[in-house]
């Protein structure tokens, strides 16, 4: 029986040209991040299980691949649980392991850090275009920074990478988990309820405002509770100043070092921006993280419709790990959703090496071979990309093909000399 070529569902092959175009995004990322100080580093693809179960991660939780454990320490005779049988699992972000890798490593690393990581994450999701069970991310995150100064730092150095790879009018939605908070308590929700009504929240460019009332009814919220809810959204749709509405009507309820905080980092960027993106409010902005108790932003590219990426605050997460809280912000670009842009759209990475391809006819001799391996070395020393490959018999289709990897110059070999 022949073994299975194709890979398993939700995950493939990277044939060259996404490749090549994964490198160059890649260098450009590394590169412009290296710029704001930020310092790669790696974690494991595995962790812990409780580690990925410790209720932080949202509907994530529920994609995580489990791995069973081994050798001695698997007996399913014996299994009476879950936890008799699994002790790893693959991670499904890159945060969580960045939590405990600095958690393990706080006294070795300079305060505030700047991390960069660009790694795989697994999640056992339903399989569709552009969604993969294995897929890149790339994130940075500032660990040991209490002020909007992580924020600031981290939508500047995000939307320049982003510049630097072609985007422009774009925009970052931003948004915080404490006005968040303060509009479901100024409506009269009970707090034990707010993670709830925020997921029905999170719906509302789905299923609209009608559609969150009809959801939130059904989930059993009073009348009077929905309406007030609902009519500070409706106030927003209308208002000239869509912030200073919701500071107005939540003046009660949100302290006042949130709301200078929030617009401080709205002004900052603004004004020091140097690419083509706008700032927006966005009330309706969520985040399925449960860990993040601050800022939170996303990108959104109308031009190509979804969302790109995005990130928060999350200052109680290292805590769970030493007993101790501190500062964290972060924010991912969606590493796969932008490649697939770049690729529909046919974008041609610059500045690339002239690519060049030998055609050597098969019988040429090992000294005019040695000639030919000599005159590539020349011009591979020069700059050039240089391919030395034996001249297939249907050579017309072979240059089809070097062309479609780039190959613009073909020069050919032949035993009784060049032939032009």
């Amino acid at each position: 029986m022949a073994l299975n070529k194709k890979p398993v569902t939700g995950m493939k092959d990277i044939l060259p040209e996404e490749m090549q175009m994964r490198d160059y995004v890649i260098g450009v990322i590394k590169e412009t991040y290296a710029k704001f100080g930020f310092t790669p580093i790696e974690t494991p693809c595995m962790e812990d299980i409780q580690n990925l179960s410790s209720k932080q991660g949202g509907e994530n939780e529920k994609l995580v691949f489990k791995v069973l454990k081994r050798g001695e320490k698997l007996n399913l005779e014996t299994a009476k649980e879950e936890a008799d049988v699994v002790d790893y699992g693959m991670r499904y972000d890159l945060t969580v392991p960045l939590v405990r890798y600095y958690s393990n490593h706080a006294n070795e690393l300079p305060a505030p850090f700047k991390a960069l990581q660009i790694g795989n994450v697994w999640r056992a999701d339903r399989p569709q275009k552009g969604r993969y069970r294995q897929f890149m991310q790339c994130d940075i995150d500032i660990l040991g920074e209490p002020s909007n100064l992580a924020e600031i730092e981290l939508i500047l150095a995000t939307t320049t990478t982003l510049g630097n790879l072609g985007f422009e009018n774009f925009e970052i939605r931003i948004n915080d988990r404490r006005i968040l908070k303060a509009m479901a308590a100024y409506s009269g929700f009970d707090e034990a309820h707010y993670d709830s009504i925020f997921i029905t929240l999170d719906k509302m460019d789905k299923i609209g405002l009608d559609g969150v009332e009809q959801e939130l009814l059904a989930d059993g919220y009073a009348k009077e509770l929905v309406d007030k809810y609902l009519s500070l959204f409706q106030g927003m749709q209308t208002a000239e100043d869509t912030l200073s509405f919701i500071e107005e009507k939540l003046e009660d309820f949100l302290e006042n070092e949130v709301r200078t905080s929030f617009r401080d980092i709205i002004e900052s960027v603004n004004a020091t921006k140097s690419d083509c993106f706008k700032l927006v409010f966005d009330p309706t902005l969520v985040r399925g993280m449960s860990y993040y108790t601050g800022t939170i932003f996303e990108i959104a590219m109308p031009e190509f419709g979804g969302s790109c990426g995005g990130g928060g605050r999350y200052d109680g997460m290292v805590g769970r790990f030493t007993g101790k809280d501190v500062p964290a912000c972060g924010f991912s670009i969606g590493f796969e959703r932008i490649i697939l842009i770049l690729l529909e759209n046919g974008f041609q990475i610059p500045n690339q090496s002239k690519k060049i391809a030998y055609l050597v006819e098969k019988g040429v001799s090992n000294e005019a071979l040695r000639e030919v391996i000599g005159k590539a070395q020349k011009e591979r020393e020069n700059g050039a990309q240089v391919l030395v490959v034996r001249m297939n018999k249907n050579k017309k289709f072979q240059k089809e093909q070097l062309t479609a990897q780039g190959y613009e110059e073909f020069q050919e070999f032949y035993k009784e000399g060049l032939k032009n």
